[in-house]
C-alpha cells in the first residue's frame, strides 16, 4: 500500500505558474505508475496526466498538453506536476493518484491510491 500527500497549491493569476508535488511514503514507490487528476466543483474528476514508473513515458488530457509537465524523483519518492500559462479553467482540486499497473491502465481505468488533494484557484 501507498500513502499519498500533496503540496504546492495556491492562488495564482491567468498565465501564472504552479508547481505540485506529490510525496509517497512505502519503498516500492518506484514499482507505481503515478498521476494526477482533479475535480472542479460540480464535474466529475478527470484525468490530467500520468508517467510510467520509470519515468520514460506519460499522457496527459488535451486540454493541459504543451502547458502542463509530470515528472518523478524516485530517489525522492515524489512526483510533480509543473503547470504553465494557467487558465481560470483549470481551477480545481488536484489529487495525487498512484497505481501498480501501467500509466496507460491509469489513464483509462483509474488508479487505486488517491491523495487528499490540494486546491489550484487561477483568478482571471
Amino acid at each position: 500500500q501507498v500513502q499519498l500527500v500533496e503540496s504546492g497549491g495556491g492562488l495564482v493569476q491567468a498565465g501564472g505558474s504552479l508547481r505540485l508535488s506529490c510525496a509517497a511514503s512505502g519503498r516500492t514507490f518506484r514499482a507505481y505508475a503515478m498521476g494526477w487528476f482533479r475535480q472542479a466543483p460540480g464535474k466529475e474528476r478527470e484525468f490530467v496526466a500520468a508517467i510510467s514508473w520509470s519515468g520514460a513515458v506519460t499522457y496527459y488530457a488535451d486540454s493541459v498538453k504543451g502547458r502542463f509537465t509530470i515528472s518523478r524523483d524516485n530517489a525522492k519518492n515524489t512526483v510533480y506536476l509543473q503547470m504553465d500559462s494557467l487558465k481560470p479553467e483549470d481551477t480545481a482540486v488536484y489529487y495525487c493518484a498512484a497505481d501498480p499497473n501501467t500509466a496507460q491502465a491509469m489513464r483509462t481505468i483509474g488508479p487505486n491510491y488517491w491523495g487528499q488533494g490540494t486546491q489550484v484557484t487561477v483568478s482571471s
